[in-house]
């Protein structure tokens, strides 16, 4: 029917009723009366901008019974069924003196059911906050950023796995440096020889040993040797400049795999807060649905609604309890991502702060730059791994020039222990060595153009990573100040989304909507504050990256 007719249509369809009810209760007709006095109450033209419902009016099905001698809506300061963002002004109450019979066909009066919509959280305004927050759980203390990653450093990762490398390089150096100094050890021994046979030997002179290199049947050693190489080849300062860059190569490797271990902790820290934000909404969401489905369901009591309107309501909430399945099952998820990095159990509470308290903040995105790029650790990773190669390449030739060594050797070398004969055979001796290499079938060459070509490796992934960082940097700058702007729509839409809900509310209690523009409403607040909490997440992940990308 047109809108134009519906306050009549209503009149007579009540004052039909009225007759036929007359003979068997009085009070019907004064529930006509009401009902034509309220009708009359309504516009009878098509309203340009209908205005919505007040918190303070009831609902039709809240009407008192025909009992009461005076019919009025009371206010109700702290039940709003439906957020709205600017109050409305309460209508004429009608008053309508009924016949005090009692009526069976009353609708008896449902008291208001507070809707957590109506909190203050969501009455919002865009210049004050863009959504809605989540209500984190109780009695769980929410784990900070800085807290998450400070955990996250400590545990078993990429992170810990660097560093133990760096000190195995760290150890490497060490030994570098050691192989310039000489080796000094100590060696004491007893060689025994069988006797010479057939050997005839004259009274009170030892007996000749067997063996013709052997000194003496019995022989006692104990001598203090120092041994070492001279460097004439460079060998050993290659070797030692080349251990160096690999560790600087390594620190700057647990650099980058600590920031990469920040960065995904970061990711998932705030994973979690979305799925958090997301599962609060949806459990708002649910409550609304249901809320709006209880009020459809006394509408269609009174009379008011088609049955499909009902059937409708039922579907709409159908669907926010299954997002909010969605939604528990996403955080769920999250919160076991962020136990894996922080080392918590799986069994022990986590949540992290309210995403909307990680709003952005003013020029903090323009103040990094690209010349900030050449601070990241990666470029001082490949110059030490270049340099690496370099000396790899002089180790190479090295071996291909002359080695020098030396051992000298103190103590004695005796046949008896007694002190004289000691003292007789102490002394020392000194052993210069030069070792010429002649030919090594060309594996020293070979070497030598390995160490070439990992330099112009190591030249090239810097050249290429170069290109991919500087793209990384306007990517993420990209989208962070996209998120920032989206952050602001969302926000606003929010806000409108709320007030065309409430709109469509009042429109479809006053009978001039249908109820797919309601669930039209809804879906749209849904739609704003799931792009809001969205914008939010993408911000502070692309912020992150930014700050990686500029060495942060």
């Amino acid at each position: 029917m047109k809108q134009s007719n519906y306050p009549n249509s209503i009149a007579a369809r009540c004052l039909r009723r009225a007759w036929w009810m007359r003979a068997t209760s009085g009070a019907a007709l004064a529930i006509c009366m009401f009902a034509v006095a309220h009708a009359q109450a309504l516009p009878t033209s098509a309203p340009t901008t209908p205005s919505p419902l007040p918190a303070t009016q009831p609902l039709p099905s809240q009407t008192p019974p025909a009992t009461s001698p005076t019919v009025a809506p009371t206010p109700a300061p702290s039940t709003v069924l439906f957020p709205s963002a600017t109050p409305t002004p309460s209508p004429a109450p009608c008053t309508v003196t009924p016949t005090p019979a009692p009526s069976p066909q009353a609708v008896p009066a449902v008291p208001p059911v507070p809707s957590p919509l109506a909190t203050p959280s969501v009455l919002i305004l865009p210049s004050q906050r863009p959504c809605a927050p989540s209500s984190p759980d109780v009695n769980v203390t929410p784990l900070s950023l800085d807290e998450a990653v400070r955990l996250a450093l400590r545990q078993a990762s990429t992170f810990q796995q660097a560093a133990l490398n760096e000190r195995v390089a760290a150890e490497d150096v060490r030994q570098a440096r050691s192989a310039f100094l000489p080796r000094i050890d100590s060696t004491s021994s007893v060689i025994y020889t069988s006797p010479a046979i057939g050997v005839a030997t004259a009274p009170g002179t030892p007996r000749s040993p067997s063996f013709i290199a052997a000194n003496a049947i019995t022989e006692y050693q104990s001598l203090l040797g120092v041994t070492g190489e001279f460097d004439v080849s460079g060998r050993l300062r290659a070797t030692l400049r080349r251990n160096v860059a690999l560790l600087e190569a390594a620190r700057a490797g647990t650099e980058v795999a600590r920031r990469a271990l920040i960065q995904a902790t970061n990711e998932a820290y705030f994973s979690l807060a979305l799925a958090t934000a997301q599962r609060s909404a949806a459990e708002q969401n649910v409550t609304s649905a249901e809320e709006f489905e209880r009020v459809t369901s006394l509408l269609l009591q009174a009379g008011e609604v088609a049955p499909l309107d009902l059937s409708r309501a039922q579907l709409q909430t159908n669907t926010r309890h299954n997002e909010l399945e969605q939604a528990r099952a996403t955080e769920m998820v999250a919160a076991d991502a962020l136990r894996v990095l922080v080392g918590y159990d799986f069994t022990q509470t986590i949540a992290a702060t309210d995403l909307l308290m990680t709003m952005p903040e003013s020029g903090e995105i323009e103040r990094l730059t690209t010349d900030m790029i050449s601070r990241r650790p990666e470029f001082a990773q490949f110059e030490a791994e270049r340099r690496a190669a370099e000396q790899d390449l002089k180790l190479a030739r090295a071996e291909r020039r002359p080695q020098v060594i030396y051992a000298i050797n103190g103590g004695f070398d005796t046949g008896s222990l007694r002190r004289a004969r000691i003292r007789e055979n102490t002394g020392f001796s000194a052993t210069i060595g030069v070792s010429i290499p002649i030919i090594d079938w060309g594996a020293s060459k070979s070497r030598e153009r390995q160490a070439q070509l990992r330099a112009q490796s190591a030249e090239s992934s810097r050249l290429t990573a170069l290109r991919g960082f500087v793209q990384q940097f306007y990517d993420a700058r990209a989208q962070a100040l996209a998120a920032i702007t989206r952050i602001r729509l969302a926000g606003a839409g929010v806000a409108l989304a709320a007030r065309n809900l409430q709109a469509s509310i009042a429109k479809y209690r006053a009978g001039e909507a249908q109820i797919i523009e309601v669930t039209d409403a809804q879906n749209s607040l849904i739609a704003q504050r799931a792009a809001c909490y969205q914008a939010i997440f993408d911000y502070q992940t692309a912020r992150a990256r930014l700050a990686q990308a500029t060495g942060q």
